[in-house]
C-alpha cells in the first residue's frame, strides 16, 4: 500500500513538473485606465521617477526604501534604483523610450527577492478631454516562475497594483 501511495505522488509532481513546462515561456500584464485630465498633464508624472512618489503603490510598501536616482533628471536615460523591505525587495529602473505625451518605456531590472528582467511601458491615448492610460509589464517567464504560476495567478497579483497606480495618477492628474 506505502509503495502504491508513493508512486502515486511521484506520478502527481512529474505531471505537474510536465505540465508546466508546458506553459508559455513569456508572461505580460496590462491595466488601462480612462483618466480625465490630458495626456500633456498626465505623462510627466510617469516620465519623472523623481514623481513616482505621487502614484506608484510600490513607493508605500516601505517607508524606509532607500532610493537612489541617476542618468538624465526625466525620460530617456533617467535612472532609479530602490533597496527595500521583502516587501519592496531591490532592483533598478531605466527609461529606454519616452515619447512626450504619448509613451514611456522602461527596462525593470528586479534584484530581489527574485531576479527578473522585465520590460514596463506606459501608453497614453487622448479621447476627447481624457487620456487612456495603458501599463503594462512583459518578458520571459523562467521554468521556476511557470512552476509557481500554476499556483499563483501573477496576472492578478501584478494587475492589482497596476489598477492601484492607475486609480492613484488618475486622482493625482484629475485634481
Amino acid at each position: 500500500m506505502l509503495k502504491k501511495i508513493a508512486l502515486v505522488l511521484v506520478l502527481a509532481i512529474a505531471a505537474l513538473l510536465i505540465f508546466a513546462a508546458t506553459r508559455p515561456d513569456t508572461f505580460r500584464v496590462e491595466r488601462t485606465a480612462r483618466i480625465n485630465a490630458p495626456a500633456e498633464k498626465i505623462f510627466p508624472l510617469i516620465d519623472d521617477f523623481h514623481r513616482w512618489g505621487a502614484w506608484s503603490p510600490y513607493e508605500k510598501l516601505d517607508p524606509a526604501m532607500k532610493r537612489s536616482f541617476g542618468g538624465a533628471p526625466s525620460g530617456k536615460g533617467a535612472t532609479y534604483a530602490w533597496e527595500g523591505n521583502s516587501q519592496a525587495g531591490a532592483g533598478h529602473m531605466e527609461i529606454v523610450e519616452s515619447a512626450p505625451s504619448s509613451k514611456v518605456a522602461i527596462k525593470l531590472d528586479f534584484i530581489q527577492p527574485f531576479e527578473g528582467h522585465n520590460m514596463a511601458e506606459f501608453t497614453l491615448q487622448p479621447q476627447g478631454g481624457a487620456t487612456q492610460v495603458t501599463w503594462a509589464m512583459h518578458g520571459p517567464s523562467p521554468y521556476v516562475a511557470r512552476l509557481m504560476g500554476i499556483f499563483f495567478n501573477m496576472d492578478q497579483m501584478i494587475g492589482k497594483d497596476f489598477e492601484a497606480g492607475l486609480a492613484n495618477l488618475k486622482t493625482a492628474t484629475e485634481k
